[in-house]
């Protein structure tokens, strides 16, 4: 097959290497721009563009159907867009010289060359494997495509496995862990980090874990795998990891994260980044003006701290292959960035988060410069108490210190947990700060929310502290024995717990009581989750007292204590 291009046809030729979530929403959103543009898929698999976030769920069963995961087939785009997508087919070189891509047709083993104006690379990333002793031993399997699934499947059935060993705690790792357990299936996570989602900051990880171990998954943290083994029995295997642990099980998953596909950029010299994925600017291009890059493949930068990033999400793909096609015919589009925005079901329990840890900020800053930053934990119900089934909902806001510009949130809960952080993520995309939370106008019935809102009352609680109604102090950073600790929670809930050096006034004998305490320094003020607390400060700032109302309470208070957090 003799390559050709504009110059022969007289129409743009678009090449894209890779379907999926990139490279086909780059080619539909093409064919929406041009009629007159050659476009051309290439996939190396069978598959032109499938549901790989979909994959957990058809092993688990609640996707019964493996059809069900085909977003479009090569006669779908034919018939619907006009372009070609050619499956089985590997794109193995780019000739940047000439314009050309060499490609081999897997089914025929036929090499041709084909010509491009303009080249996208939406290569995906793979799945890490490490040179472990035994990894290649049968019942490990990955999990990145249809067939890795089909594999897995096939494997529990055939095998008929009981016991299961997840190496990882991320998200494939979790949603692995909740369809195992729906098939019957004991798990075991191992986990390298010392908690699971590592994009959490550990206390608000810890609700996860112990929902995890309510659910008779048994997790080991903090202790990486060390090799594999085969079972005395020939069929069994043996997961050993580096504190001497060994867990049996039938069947292992890698789920311990993915690398850039980078081989076919790297080998025709275009510029890759420090965390080994390919660099493009705002409009997708990498160092190669006729070629562009979108989705696992590429560095993108953190809108908060200013730092490149590798950052997997189907989402980020798509929008990406969006732009490319844009700038390819003209248009002006550019990549914002990235906040991470993510969401995980682990069994009836939601988790989601949005901007930057804690932790990331304390390791990277903003944009380059020391952080100074402030946070809140709040614990509402997702909507109304009095309407039957209200659930509460764990929260963190982080904030900047200086103008209260919202920096990042997680939370965690059963309900309303992914409306929350999604209108978040919209206020930092937008540049937002706690003010416009406290103004936000949502919908309200009882069913759905609250007159204040989740979203409201953590911006009203950081907006408070911002204007010096009411200052907050933190577990972690308490001072020593000068100020007073104040218990504004009832007599039973003191005697059961409390911090210890704490006195107690509930807060309804507040104001009989002030006399009880010291005018000239400070008091901090905790009760179970805050909103006591935070009623107690106003009551002694209102009556001349220097209080401040520690975040959170004793359920944040047990949480931090737990994971270490001083």
């Amino acid at each position: 097959m003799s390559p050709k291009n504009r110059d022969e046809s007289g129409t743009p030729r678009i090449l894209i290497v890779g379907g999926v979530a990139g490279g086909a929403s780059c080619a539909a959103r093409a064919r929406r721009l041009s009629e007159e543009a050659e476009i051309i898929i290439f996939e190396r698999g069978p598959y032109v563009s499938f549901a790989n976030c979909g994959l957990p769920y058809y092993v688990g069963d609640v996707i019964p159907d493996e059809n069900d995961l085909l977003v479009a087939t090569p006669q779908y785009f034919q018939q619907r867009f006009n372009i070609e997508a050619r499956v089985h087919n590997e794109v193995t070189a780019i000739d940047r010289e000439m314009n050309e891509v060499e490609v081999r047709n897997d089914e025929t083993g036929e090499v041709y060359r084909e010509g491009y104006d303009a080249l996208v690379l939406s290569p995906g990333a793979a799945p890490i494997r490490p040179p472990l002793p035994g990894i290649d031993l049968p019942g490990i399997f990955s999990l990145r495509t249809i067939l890795d699934s089909r594999q897995i499947k096939e494997w529990i059935v055939d095998k008929g496995v009981k016991q299961a060993v997840i190496v990882g705690g991320g998200f494939i790792g979790l949603e692995m862990t909740e369809n195992l357990v729906r098939r019957g299936i004991s798990v075991s996570i191992v986990e390298m980090l010392p908690q699971v989602m590592p994009s959490l900051d550990p206390e608000m990880a810890l609700l996860v874990q112990d929902h995890l171990v309510t659910n008779g998954v048994s997790l080991h943290l903090g202790d990486a795998v060390a090799g594999f083994e085969p079972g005395a029995d020939g069929r069994s295997i043996i997961v050993t990891t580096q504190s001497g642990e060994k867990h049996p099980c039938d069947m292992a998953i890698l789920a311990i994260g993915v690398r850039p596909e980078v081989t076919l950029a790297r080998d025709a010299g275009l510029e890759i980044g420090a965390l080994g994925g390919i660099r493009v600017d705002e409009q997708m291009r990498t160092s190669d003006s006729r070629i562009w890059a979108v989705g696992d493949a590429v560095e993108v930068r953190d809108i908060i701290s200013g730092e490149w990033m590798l950052l997997a999400l189907a989402g980020l793909a798509n929008r990406q292959g969006r732009i490319a096609a844009d700038a390819i015919l003209g248009r002006g589009s550019r990549f914002r960035g990235v906040q991470a925005t993510a969401v995980c079901k682990v069994f009836d329990m939601v988790v989601a988060s949005t901007g930057a840890s804690e932790k990331a900020l304390r390791r990277s800053g903003i944009s380059g410069q020391p952080a100074h930053y402030e946070k809140v934990y709040l614990n509402p119900a997702h909507h109304v108490g009095y309407y039957p089934g209200a659930k509460p909902i764990m929260m963190k806001l982080i904030f900047s210190s200086e103008g209260g510009r919202i920096l990042g949130a997680q939370a965690v809960g059963e309900e309303g947990v992914e409306k929350r952080i999604d209108v978040i993520s919209m206020a930092i995309q937008k540049d937002a700060t706690v003010f416009d939370l406290e103004e936000a106008e949502l919908c309200y019935a009882p069913q759905f929310g609250g007159a204040k809102d989740p979203v409201n009352l953590a911006g009203m609680i950081a907006a408070n502290i911002l204007r010096g109604d009411a200052p907050v102090a933190h577990w972690g950073e308490l001072p020593g024995g000068e100020a007073t600790i104040l218990d504004a929670r009832t007599r039973g809930e003191f005697t059961a717990s409390h911090f210890e050096g704490a006195i107690n006034i509930p807060l309804d004998e507040l104001r009989e009581r002030l006399g009880e305490l010291p005018q000239d320094g400070e008091i901090l003020v905790y009760c179970r989750q805050g909103q006591r607390s935070y009623y107690a400060t106003r009551i002694l700032r209102l009556n001349g007292f220097d209080a401040s109302n520690i975040s959170g309470g004793m359920l944040t208070h047990d949480m931090q204590r737990r994971v270490g957090i001083r």
